[in-house]
């Protein structure tokens, strides 16, 4: 068992170790500031840019034939009537909703096109990605108002050799163009129930959770 778990915090490490990569020189650690477990005002969030896998709809008023339900192809492309090979990943629906209208202009008089998300992944730089001493380490969907303690509870806890108050969350600062480090006591927050350890996720962010020595 000794070895076991020796090789478990090797593997931990060494993952820890390849997401961290270019956070060298940022500084020390920030603290992000608490968020209720319980948002008192629900806010949209930024708008919903379309991911590989992602299920749509895309709907031509009074055209009917010229719409379909569709899957985002892992190449980032959807294919509708008269439309070939048309990229859809990094744009929101209304942007792809524009595009399509062009398209179907060629054929058709002023078309009104509509684009709803029916089942969605987000793009990499949206989701949530948890990896290190979880029960099963995982990258999940951002959603608007979306906290820490959502993350955890998606991927199942803690391990049980977590060392939870070591944990990092890195955060790409658009603003500066930098990766930024901030800590995280998921150890208060999950198992002491400590309100200001929660805080708000942003999308892209990667939450490490390394493990305990001991």
């Amino acid at each position: 068992m000794p070895q076991f778990r020796q090789a478990r915090f090797l593997a931990s490490a060494a993952l820890a170790s390849l997401v961290l990569t270019g956070c060298a020189g940022a500084g020390p650690a920030k603290q992000l500031p608490p968020a209720a477990f319980v948002s008192m005002q629900e806010g949209p969030g930024e708008d919903y840019i379309i991911g590989p896998l992602d299920q749509l709809t895309v709907f031509v008023w009074r055209n009917p034939e010229l719409g379909a339900k569709v899957q985002v192809r892992p190449d980032g492309r959807i294919t509708t009537p008269l439309i070939t090979d048309m990229p859809a990943v990094g744009k929101t629906p209304a942007m792809l909703a524009q595009d399509i209208r062009l398209q179907l202009s060629q054929y058709i008089e002023d078309p009104l096109v509509s684009v709803i998300v029916d089942g969605f992944s987000g793009t990499f730089s949206q989701q949530i990605r948890i990896v290190g001493a979880t029960e099963k380490p995982a990258s999940i969907p951002y959603r608007a108002n979306m906290t820490v303690l959502d993350a955890m509870i998606a991927v199942g806890g803690l391990s049980e050799y977590a060392a939870a108050n070591s944990a990092r969350l890195i955060r790409f600062d658009k603003a500066t163009g930098k990766q930024q480090e901030y800590k995280l006591r998921l150890g208060d927050l999950l198992k002491k129930g400590e309100a200001q350890a929660n805080v708000m996720l942003a999308p892209g962010d990667v939450i490490i959770i390394p493990e305990s020595m001991f």
